[in-house]
């Protein structure tokens, strides 16, 4: 049976009083995508730079492909890394940056031009091998840098926010493009990331992170749909949390119904009223922040199939809001079995 790509057991990383990672256990498998998401401070860029080798971990074992690497310097590790800044060097071609780490391998030139080839091609950027980095707009900049990892075939490829320089269409395409760029070459791709959007885009699978701790990991639909915590629930995507008779749960603002006067719920919703506070209109869609007649604040959203400007119309108006209880999860599982025991 084939080792995991990547295996951390009991990871900890402390510097002075601070504690950045935190005794992380984690699998990887094989060609997966797999994003460490969380917030500034949570440890996902030290987690990275532990499994890279830049850094050193106070405590547990990192093994890559069965391997254990817990001491073993960074340019024996079967791993690249690709960092925001993209590193490129300014004085070499295109060609010349792709081919570097070829180059400090010895690997053969006709070999090495092949491979070159074979990258830029990959990236989409095949005919630019004898451009300058400063030539370069952003986005091609980062698939050269991409591709310049990608091109001696590392077990493991690093992404520390590679995206995070471009403006929001380009980083909405690639992110796009180094999906379909992972699924062809078949790398393990670890990426981290403080953008949600991004993580539920191009995972495999994501492990959320607080404060050099692991939250939950899984595939983006189930970290979404399921958060095992109140702090996955709030910092993936925007989470309503309500409290009834004992029980936390969220709902998600897309599975509220919004009810106008006159509007029946279908037979089975909670149905609760209130009054639209505010009005946020976001392009494709309208969010609808309603307090209801009980005291908390919820989130709708509508999608704008309506003429421009009438969803603003709703602002101050008394409406209802509705949900099927089946789109609602449960945080507080202990509290859920006490009152269920309790009501027995």
């Amino acid at each position: 049976m084939r080792p995991p790509a990547l295996r951390l057991d009991g990871v900890r990383k402390s510097y002075g009083h601070v504690l950045a990672v935190a005794g992380v256990d984690l699998t990887v498998e094989v060609g997966e995508f797999f994003t460490l998401l969380g917030p500034s401070g949570s440890g996902k860029t030290t987690l990275l730079r532990l499994i890279a080798g830049f850094e050193s971990p106070d405590a547990g074992r990192i093994e890559l492909a069965g391997h254990d690497v817990t001491s073993t310097p960074p340019h024996l590790r079967q791993t690249n890394t690709v960092f925001q800044d993209y590193a490129l060097f300014p004085h070499m071609t295109v060609g010349e940056n792709i081919g570097y780490g070829l180059r400090v391998k010895g690997i053969a030139k006709a070999e090495r031009r092949e491979r070159v080839e074979r990258a830029l091609n990959m990236v989409r950027l095949s005919g630019l091998e004898r451009r300058k980095p400063n030539q370069l707009s952003g986005g091609q900049r980062q698939r050269v840098a991409l591709a310049r990892a990608v091109v001696n075939e590392p077990e493991v490829l690093l992404l520390d926010e590679p995206l995070g320089a471009l403006d929001l269409k380009l980083r909405q395409e690639m992110q796009l493009e180094l999906k379909r760029i992972q699924k062809k070459v078949g790398i393990t791709f670890v990426y981290v990331t403080h953008d949600q959007e991004e993580a539920l885009t191009m995972s495999d699978r994501m492990a959320v992170l607080s404060n050099g701790k692991i939250e939950q990991v899984g595939p983006p639909d189930e970290v979404y749909e399921r958060p095992a915590t109140e702090f996955v629930a709030g910092f993936i995507g925007i989470s309503n949390v309500l409290e009834r008779d004992g029980v936390r749960f969220v709902i998600r603002p897309e599975k509220l119904r919004m009810l106008e006067e006159g509007q029946e719920a279908q037979r089975g919703m909670n149905v609760e009223p209130g009054t639209v506070e505010q009005v946020v209109y976001v392009g494709m869609s309208t969010r609808y922040i309603v307090r209801l007649d009980r005291g908390d604040q919820l989130v709708a959203v509508r999608q704008n199939m309506d003429a421009p400007g009438q969803a603003l119309r709703y602002e101050g108006r008394r409406v209802r809001l509705a949900w099927v209880p089946g789109h609602t999860y449960v945080l507080d599982h202990q509290r859920a079995r006490s009152d269920a025991a309790a009501g027995d």
